[in-house]
């Protein structure tokens, strides 16, 4: 396998666990547990904060490693 092929396979697997995240996060964030703790609290949950960083994070770092050939 060549250099070029590893590369967007791993960019790939980036970007669509970046998007999972990303899902995930909103997912838990509408869910009755979610919006109860943002009723009270007045924030999102931890998880919920870090799912969408993570998300976010390796979605941009797919997208940079695919595109900067």
């Amino acid at each position: 396998m060549s250099k070029s092929q590893t590369t967007t396979i791993i960019s790939l697997l980036l970007i669509v666990a970046g998007a999972g995240l990303l899902y995930w996060g909103y997912d838990m964030s509408e869910s009755v547990g979610g919006q109860l703790n943002q009723a009270f609290n007045g924030s999102q949950s931890n998880d919920v904060t870090m799912a969408y960083i993570g998300g976010a994070v390796a979605l941009l770092a797919g997208l940079y490693i695919q595109f900067k050939k």
